[in-house]
Order: structure tokens, then sequence, then C-alpha cells
């Protein structure tokens, strides 16, 4: 089993993947929270934190995403104060990513 320090650079990695993929779309790199973001325009849609990515999503999407195994609300400062459109979806779902940012993106650029 990975530990955790394995499961962030994999989730860096596979946000580097994400974000090569999502650029075409008009996304470009930025920062939120000092952690790398996709954004269009100045919206931020995805966020790399810790050992996954925050997706930014509307609500029948954002169910969708939390009933995958270890999702949660992104609750960047820790605090019990979660961001209600933001969904922290673990590496171990990298597989899905693409699928959440372009739905996080669609949701982004309403």
């Amino acid at each position: 089993m990975p530990n955790n320090e394995d499961k962030i650079t994999k989730a860096r990695a596979e946000f580097e993947q994400l974000e090569a993929q999502m650029t075409p779309h008009g996304s470009a790199r930025g920062s939120l929270f000092g952690k790398p973001c996709l954004k269009i325009g100045t919206k931020s849609y995805a966020c790399q934190f810790r050992d996954g990515v925050a997706f930014k999503l509307a609500p029948d999407p954002r169910a969708a995403a939390l009933a995958l195994s270890g999702a949660e609300l992104f609750d960047p400062s820790g605090k019990g104060r979660p961001m209600k459109e933001w969904v922290q979806v673990p590496v171990k779902h990298a597989g899905k990513w693409a699928e959440l940012a372009q739905q996080a993106l669609d949701y982004a650029g309403r």
C-alpha cells in the first residue's frame, strides 16, 4: 500500500497530465490557496490539494463525485468549513478526473 507521500507525488503527476488535457479547452494554470489550480478566465474550477484534486461542480455531478469512496467536500483550511460546491476526489479515482474537470469547466463557464 502506498504511503501518503507517494499518493501526493502521484496526485501531482496526474494533475499535470490533467492540466495538459484541459489546456486545449481554454484552461490556464493558476494558484488557489497556494496550490496549483486550473482556471477558465478568472474562475478556478479544479485545484490539486494533498493526495487529490478538488473540483467545483454543479449539484448533480457534485452528488455523483461525493459518492466515490474517499471523496469529500473540499475543506482547505481543515477547520470543518468545507466549500459547498467543491469536492475533493482522491488520486485512486484519477481515471475520473478528466470527466470531472470537464464538468467543472462547464460549470465555471456557465
